[in-house]
């Protein structure tokens, strides 16, 4: 076989596999970033990313949960060096910002912002499920944890949000 049909037969591969979790990929940075062109982006780098490392995926059952992590790390690169601008909510309350206005997606802001607000332990594996569909058996070997360890993560995780949405649920 020649190279360039080698070449050819990869990348065939590649876009048969990574081509299908596109949208699932989408949806997960755009989780990640809240921003459309910094989740394409993040997309981008991410399938780039992968195509380099193909040869490195052993399964293509397991093609989804190594896209994630690759996009999660995508995502971090982003801010690694970047210092954000901060701007002072006085001020902008000051000049009647619009952007301090409350509209009809304030229910949604909220359950993101709740969510945002859970340790990382809790909110991954949420996450992960919630958004991504990922098995209670996949995001243990996701998140190297046993799967008592991840079911106990999700109904914390849970329990955390309805007390900070004043939906029930006692604090422990």
């Amino acid at each position: 076989m020649s190279t360039a049909q080698a070449v050819g037969d990869a990348r065939a591969r590649f876009d048969a596999l990574c081509g299908s979790l596109r949208p699932d990929l989408y949806r997960y940075a755009f989780w990640l970033a809240r921003d459309r062109a910094v989740a394409e982006d993040v997309v981008q780098d991410t399938l780039l990313r992968a195509w380099r490392a193909f040869d490195s995926l052993a399964e293509a059952t397991s093609a989804r949960a190594w896209l994630c992590r690759i996009a999660r790390r995508e995502f971090a690169r982003r801010f690694e060096r970047k210092q954000l601008e901060l701007v002072d909510v006085a001020d902008l309350a000051d000049l009647e910002d619009p952007a301090l206005a409350v509209d009809d997606g304030q229910e949604i802001m909220d359950i993101r912002a709740a969510i945002w607000a859970l340790d990382q332990d809790y909110r991954e594996p949420l996450v992960l499920q919630v958004l991504m569909g990922f098995s209670t058996e996949e995001i243990a070997l996701q998140l190297g944890l046993t799967g008592g360890a991840v079911l106990t993560r999700l109904f914390r995780a849970r329990q955390k949000l309805r007390i900070a949405l004043g939906v029930g649920g006692e604090e422990s």
